[in-house]
């Protein structure tokens, strides 16, 4: 039986552990609001952190909405995500989205970051043997 519950050890806590993953991130997927970063990691599960600044959501209320649906997304995807750190990055245009509309763009992150996640681990496990 799968556990769905978002603790500690799925979320990106420390800034080094954020930096590492800013620094030459070889997975990228985005959308017009939304880059998703990633960088493998050494555990078993996939972690995710998320930055959205105040100048691309004015209102606090705004920014923990989308934060609170961005991780909701994520701990119901985690299960079909390889073991890497993930930075969620909004961009401008996030605050315009509703609801449904920033549940399908997440969808679509949530799919192809595993895709390319999945592919880069294929291959670099390919160059290593």
């Amino acid at each position: 039986m799968k556990l769905y519950s978002y603790g500690r050890e799925l979320r990106l806590l420390t800034p080094a552990q954020f930096q590492n993953v800013f620094e030459n991130p070889p997975v990228k997927a985005v959308t017009a609001e939304l880059t998703v970063l990633a960088k493998p990691n050494h555990l078993v599960k996939p972690r995710v952190g998320v930055t959205i600044s105040k100048k691309r959501a004015k209102r606090a209320v705004d920014r923990n909405r989308i934060k609170r649906k961005i991780r909701e997304s994520f701990r119901l995807k985690q299960h079909k995500i390889p073991p890497f750190d993930m930075i969620v990055i909004a961009k401008q245009g996030i605050t315009e989205l509703d609801q449904e509309q920033l549940q399908q763009r997440l969808d679509y992150l949530w799919r192809t970051l595993s895709k390319r996640c999945a592919q880069y681990l294929s291959v670099s496990s390919d160059s290593t043997s």
